[in-house]
């Protein structure tokens, strides 16, 4: 079996009585897609800022590639090759498409080998993310024009800028037409020819399941399932949880 790239182990946290996470596991490999869903309040938000360094766990581990991210800033977990993608995208609006790339590239992301890049390898690597997020096209307009879709794949787009081993996709899909779903998923699922993981959390059920190899449920804070998506669907716990009794 494929080592773990992300180890999650009895990962807890509360807010004063309040339980977001109680003793969650959670893993993914190297190159997997995962579906991480549950109801709202069921604890994904926190799990994913526990993983990235938003929050700190109260409880538990996290290792990334063996190593312990206990006490590792958000920053340096990006340089380890974390990455994630906000429903809401908040993009340099009077910036155009291929800089909100670009300055990221120059003066923010780590790069591989200790070395910067220049300006025309940054005008590069940015244009090559871009055609793969089908924004070439689009790369000289100003990102405050974008389209909903448009803007999330720009969002994907900066989350690539990181050069990720981890992606992590939060609600990407939220408020898309079917055809504009489907795009978004094309472009997570050429994640893997890249060898990149790809965490995807979505209401859309349709999407997850196209999507993952494997789903995890989480409510009130704790994992109740964790399979294939065909077998976790018909969980009925995980049926209770969204359906009622």
């Amino acid at each position: 079996m494929t080592a773990s790239l992300l180890a999650a182990t009895g990962v807890t946290k509360h807010f004063g009585g309040f339980y977001a996470l109680e003793k969650v596991d959670f893993e993914v490999r190297a190159g997997e897609r995962v579906g991480l869903i549950g109801p709202n309040g069921s604890g994904k938000s926190t799990l994913v800022n526990c993983i990235t360094g938003t929050l700190s766990s109260d409880e538990g581990t996290i290792l990334f590639e063996g190593h312990d991210l206990a006490g590792l800033p958000a920053h340096r977990r990006i340089r380890r090759g974390i990455a994630r993608s906000f429903q809401l995208p908040r993009p340099f609006a009077a910036m155009s498409v291929l800089d909100n790339l670009r300055i990221p590239l120059l003066y923010a992301a780590h790069t591989h080998g200790g070395k910067w890049r220049s300006e025309e390898q940054a005008g590069d690597e940015a244009m090559d993310i871009l055609r793969q997020m089908g924004l070439d096209a689009k790369a000289d307009e100003k990102s405050g024009g974008l389209t909903q879709v448009d803007l999330r794949k720009l969002e994907l787009a900066r989350a690539m800028a990181a050069r990720p081993k981890l992606l992590i996709s939060d609600e990407a899909m939220a408020g898309l037409s079917s055809n504009e779903i489907d795009e978004i998923i094309t472009i997570l699922l050429g994640m893997k020819e890249r060898g990149i993981a790809v965490v995807m959390i979505e209401h859309i059920m349709r999407a997850v399941v196209h999507f993952s190899e494997r789903v995890a449920v989480l409510v009130a804070g704790r994992k109740i399932a964790d399979g294939k998506p065909d077998e976790v669907m018909r969980n009925p716990e995980v049926e209770k949880a969204y359906l009622g009794e």
